[in-house]
């Protein structure tokens, strides 16, 4: 006869294992001082990790995202920015070899530059300030670059059938977005740009004269909304673990800044 399976343990508590988890990031404690009450420190790091690499993270915030767009209570206004996380000498050396998936990149998101090892968030925040997208890089990428994946990153479902909506009313950005391949991108989707156009590139095409074509329309009214996607900057470097990096793993820091959106959309 074959022996019985193996069975193991009953799952933690998932509400006491989030809340250690929110405690840990909101006061950028170390795991170890993780107070009795809120269970294994083990046990609320495991989770953490299990849940970025299988998507669990990414799900739970399209759900709030969904229950958000069914009571029509996202504003398609949409406001791109970053912002760069100080890194501790505790988020270096990870290990290259062995890491728990595809989805954590080699440099683990961590670049030096004058200020030290940093990491930056790229953020796409609703005209509510609260976050649609984020993404993490080196603290040394630039925001052009990654503008489109923050872009792609942007799927929000329907209650009903229907394809997620990914294609904002309008996006706003300041200087740092305004390379022609990002407003070619929104011109593509049928998304109307307000993105504030660097002194260099003006410049650059009074000297052409008739061959620098037309400047792109820019609606100063509308660009004050902007403030929004800093307001949502400063909602989560409210949690001490997220301004100022101490994780290893790429994909452990960028699920706490997702269990924080859903902090912050659960509040709505």
């Amino acid at each position: 006869m074959s022996a019985d399976p193996v069975r193991g343990r009953r799952w933690a508590d998932h509400r006491r294992t989030l809340e250690a988890i929110a405690w840990k990031y909101r006061t950028c404690s170390p795991w170890r001082d993780l107070p009795d009450e809120l269970g294994s420190f083990q046990t609320a790091h495991q989770r953490l990790i299990r849940w970025a690499v299988d998507g669990t993270w990414e799900r739970i915030l399209a759900a709030v995202l969904a229950a958000a767009e069914g009571a029509d209570d996202i504003r398609w206004t949409v406001s791109v920015d970053s912002t760069a996380c100080r890194a501790r000498q505790h988020a270096a050396g990870a290990r290259k070899r062995g890491l728990p998936g595809p989805t954590e990149p080699e440099d683990h998101a961590l670049g030096r530059s004058r200020g030290g090892l940093s990491t930056k968030v790229h953020f796409a925040s609703d005209g509510y300030a609260r976050p649609l997208a984020l993404r993490v890089t080196a603290g040394q990428a630039g925001d052009a670059p990654v503008f489109e994946t923050v872009m792609a990153t942007i799927r929000v479902p329907r209650g009903g059938p229907g394809r997620p909506r990914t294609r904002p009313d309008v996006v706003l950005a300041d200087r740092a977005y305004s390379p022609r391949a990002n407003r070619s991108h929104l011109r593509r989707r049928g998304i109307r740009a307000v993105i504030l156009q660097p002194s260099d590139q003006i410049s650059r095409r009074l000297r052409r004269g008739r061959a620098g074509g037309r400047p792109p329309a820019f609606n100063a009214q509308a660009y004050k909304q902007r403030n929004a996607v800093e307001r949502c900057i400063n909602r989560l470097n409210q949690w001490r673990g997220l301004a100022m990096r101490t994780d290893k793993l790429a994909i452990a820091y960028q699920a706490a800044l997702h269990l924080a959106a859903i902090f912050v959309w659960a509040r709505r």
